[in-house]
């Protein structure tokens, strides 16, 4: 997440030439203050952009420039909204500001969403008023306050932001799209504040879980496909599939409320068709069948639950002290069971290759 983002097609070179293409497919023409235009247009390579870092494929490179950006032709008493330089945050606010003359004051977040980056302390205070400044924004326009999506509330504290910078921080809607309704009275209704993770939106985060498994799964694939037959291959896939595909979209319908047990308990259920596959295997002694029941019953949640654990970071469902008390309190359960069943499956294994079964 650092500096590298030469193969992003879509974002910004922002150059200090004027003349060179920006991220709205504009022109960056850099003023002496630095300020740089866009504007609202989503571009082909942007939405190339878009479907790569959703694939989590270079993820590092998914951002655009910080700095004061000038959208439509904006003057004194124009809105400024603080974005972070994720490409997707920055594309989301601008497109949804079409039609609108406003500034957007991009942070450093390093091309981390403005939810992330608020928890991890990026969107935050310091880089806010550091970014006020930097920009000089207090000579480009004559009012003294800065529109920030409410889900970047949790690192920006406006007491703070007014004593450092003179700039008052008003929270506009959870979503960039109400953004024109909003605009109209600078109030948010209920729906507008209200935070959902609907079906869509957990699907959306699909893929780029399934990139980050995707070699290990299919390595481990493989190799049990040679080692223990087709079955521990599925069984394989099917623990990943799980943690990756089927627990977003089953979320809200599973009991608990730990991601890490909600986890265990579709792990649980997808591994008793593979533990029942070898607990009934023909020609073999009592404690084989009993051990290889064991061994999917024990990895398979275990796999799951750590891949679900995974999406608590995308969903505003949990809190930062609630993801470090899941993560003490179940990964080393998860560790614990998925190394007994890696035992038993080696033990069987090796009986199988010296002919004890």
């Amino acid at each position: 997440m650092d500096t590298d983002t030469t193969n992003n097609p879509a974002r910004c070179t922002c150059l200090s030439e004027p003349g060179v293409p920006t991220c709205g497919g504009g022109t960056d023409n850099v003023s002496k203050s630095g300020t740089r235009t866009t504007d609202s247009i989503i571009t082909p390579a942007n939405r190339l952009d878009h479907f790569l870092a959703r694939w989590g494929v270079n993820r590092e490179g998914h951002r655009v420039e910080p700095g004061l950006y000038r959208l439509g032709n904006p003057g004194h008493d124009s809105p400024v909204f603080a974005s972070a330089n994720y490409t997707l945050s920055y594309d989301a606010l601008r497109s949804a500001l079409a039609g609108y003359d406003a500034f957007i004051l991009v942070l450093d977040t390093r091309g981390i969403n403005v939810w992330c980056a608020a928890g991890k302390g990026t969107f935050g205070t310091e880089e806010l008023v550091r970014r006020i400044a930097v920009t000089g924004l207090a000579m480009v326009v004559s009012h003294k306050k800065i529109i920030v999506p409410q889900l970047g509330a949790p690192g920006i504290s406006w007491p703070e932001v007014l004593r450092l910078s003179g700039f008052s921080v008003e929270y506009g809607p959870v979503r960039a799209r109400d953004l024109p309704e909003y605009l109209k009275t600078h109030t948010a209704t209920p729906a507008m504040r209200r935070v959902g993770f609907p079906i869509r939106d957990r699907i959306v985060l699909i893929p780029v879980e399934l990139g980050h498994v995707a070699l290990p799964a299919l390595v481990a694939t493989v190799a049990l496909l040679f080692l223990a037959g087709p079955v521990a291959a599925l069984a394989a896939l099917a623990a990943v599939t799980a943690g990756t595909a089927l627990f977003p979209v089953l979320l809200p319908f599973i009991p608990t409320q730990d991601f890490s047990t909600k986890g265990y308990i579709l792990g649980g259920l997808v591994a008793i068709p593979f533990a029942a596959a070898f607990a009934s295997a023909p020609g073999l002694p009592g404690w084989a069948t009993t051990a290889g029941a064991l061994v999917p019953l024990l990895i398979i949640p275990a796999v799951t639950a750590y891949l679900a654990l995974n999406f608590t970071g995308s969903t505003t469902f949990t809190s930062r002290t609630g993801v470090k008390k899941e993560i003490f309190r179940y990964v080393p359960v998860m560790a614990l069971m998925a190394g007994i069943g890696v035992i038993l499956g080696i033990v069987l294994g090796i009986s199988r290759l010296v002919g004890m079964i």
